[in-house]
């Protein structure tokens, strides 16, 4: 080889020493000092913030679209009208469902999303294709009563339905992690009707109003009281139950966990198919003559109205039931106490430990005491979701991200120790879980305005091996003898 071809050959790239190495990348900046940052391109597409305003402002699109045809239809006066009466249901049923998730209480984003997904996105997809599917029958049947009978028993329990068991989907989906069974159903269901049937009560009692405007009717004998009396009074739920129905088959899907998909898809096509069949019985009762309406809600509507709260009540049973299944092994570590465990699995317990803790930190600071009792809240969910990714790791499997869930879990859980610990173990004696006889309070008594001390929480005790999730709630520290240190 010439000379020349050596001079014009590219020089090698230089090779550190291991030691070189590391001081070079010691002295990178931190990320926040960086001058040159790699370019995001296309990446704007997964940002967390441009898909939340995405959402937004599609949704936003549709509330207003859907109130522009809506007061197209009522009037102005019967809008307002239509409005103020519809809103009344609303609290009661959002309340009514978030008691139901006391235990593991969903994000808010999510029930804040089904409802305004059930008000805005489905209800102007039911308004616009109920009305073309309508107009449609009409014109190829030439019989217009008969196409309004169809619409409202066929087309419409579809329609709508299809709809609002999208938001449930949608969560399903994308929000797998905070929807692990058949509460969680229920409960985005029930939010995502509940505005559904916000919408489409004003749109009715709108157009009662108006009706009673033309006739000059008032008081109990107009059609906006009959109306009301119906929808709002009689049967507020009608709505979140139908879809109630498919909620609980994503719920039981859910339970299923990822391996078996064929569960995945046929529970939730069935508790849609139910949904819309409720629904086309409910809308065509008028059919079964003048006493037709009293029949399907008495024989039908009550029964499966207790029927799905005893269901949603056994499964809020149910992952209590979880709770101290899972928990005690944590507790035999040393994480918690041997208390606490059955504590957590008592509603009544977690809410007098809230209380209990509010009361011992309150004086003579009001502010300490509600900040205790949010701790307690805090600790008790956090223990919640530690029994869930243990119960889920259990059945389904561990997945990669499982040791640090598990661990920041417990980061929390130990921040929050010195606080909910005695509150959860006095009510667990006060309770009866276990029951004892006396109940001494955990903190001797003190004169007025003096500081309470400190209460020594027993650190973890040592285990030595190796980390197993399904033996071993965490990981080991072989022959250091101070056992496992919390993480953070």
């Amino acid at each position: 080889m010439s000379e020349g071809s050596v001079q014009h050959q590219q020089p090698a790239v230089p090779v550190l020493e291991e030691q070189r190495l590391d001081e070079f990348l010691s002295a990178v900046p931190e990320r926040g000092q960086w001058r040159y940052r790699p370019r995001r391109v296309g990446m704007v597409w997964r940002s967390k913030a441009f898909r939340a305003g995405a959402v937004i402002a599609v949704l936003a699109l549709c509330g207003l679209v859907i109130l522009s045809l809506v007061r197209d239809q009522t009037g102005t006066e019967g809008f307002l009208v239509g409005l103020g009466l519809a809103v009344l249901p609303v609290p009661l049923l959002m309340a009514a469902f978030r008691w139901l998730d006391r235990v593991e209480p969903g994000p808010w984003r999510n029930l804040l999303f089904a409802f305004a997904w059930g008000a805005c996105a489905a209800a102007l997809v039911a308004i616009i294709a109920n009305s073309f599917a309508t107009r449609w029958i009409a014109t190829a049947t030439a019989d217009p009563a008969s196409a309004d009978t169809l619409g409202a028993t066929v087309v419409a329990p579809v329609v709508e339905e299809s709809a609002k068991a999208a938001a449930v989907l949608l969560i399903f989906l994308f929000r797998r992690r905070e929807f692990g069974g058949v509460v969680d159903g229920i409960v985005v269901a029930g939010f995502t009707a509940t505005g559904f049937a916000f919408t489409e009560n004003i749109l009715y009692l709108g157009n009662a109003f108006g009706e009673d405007q033309e006739l000059g009717t008032t008081g109990l004998a107009s059609v906006t009281a009959g109306t009301f009396f119906v929808r709002v009074v009689m049967s507020p739920f009608a709505h979140p139950l139908f879809t109630v129905l498919t909620g609980i088959g994503f719920g039981i899907a859910a339970l299923g966990g990822r391996r078996r998909r064929v569960r995945r898809i046929v529970l939730p096509l069935l508790g849609l198919v139910l949904a819309m069949g409720m629904h086309a019985l409910w809308n065509g009762s008028s059919a079964f003559g003048p006493y037709g309406f009293y029949a399907v809600y008495g024989a039908f509507m009550v029964p499966a109205l207790a029927l799905v709260t005893w269901l949603a009540i056994w499964s809020r049973q149910r992952e209590l039931r979880t709770l101290s299944a899972e928990l005690p092994v944590y507790a035999s570590a040393g994480w918690l106490t041997p208390a606490e465990p059955l504590a957590l699995a008592s509603m009544r317990a977690r809410g007098m430990a809230r209380d209990m803790a509010r009361h011992w930190n309150s004086h003579p600071d009001r502010s300490r005491g509600r900040a205790a009792a949010r701790a307690v809240a805090e600790y008790e969910s956090f223990a919640t979701s530690l029994a869930v990714l243990r119960h889920r790791a259990r059945r389904d499997g561990a997945g990669p991200d499982f040791a640090h869930r598990e661990q920041e879990l417990l980061h929390h859980l130990w921040q929050r120790r010195d606080i909910a610990g005695p509150a959860l173990t006095y009510a667990a004696r006060a309770t009866g879980r276990p029951r004892a006889h006396r109940v001494p309070p955990p903190y001797p008594r003190r004169p007025h305005g003096a500081p309470y001390p400190q209460h020594q929480v027993p650190a973890p005790h040592r285990y030595y091996g190796g980390y197993n999730p399904y033996l071993q709630p965490v990981a080991r520290q072989p022959g250091t003898g101070h056992g496992p240190v919390p993480p953070g």
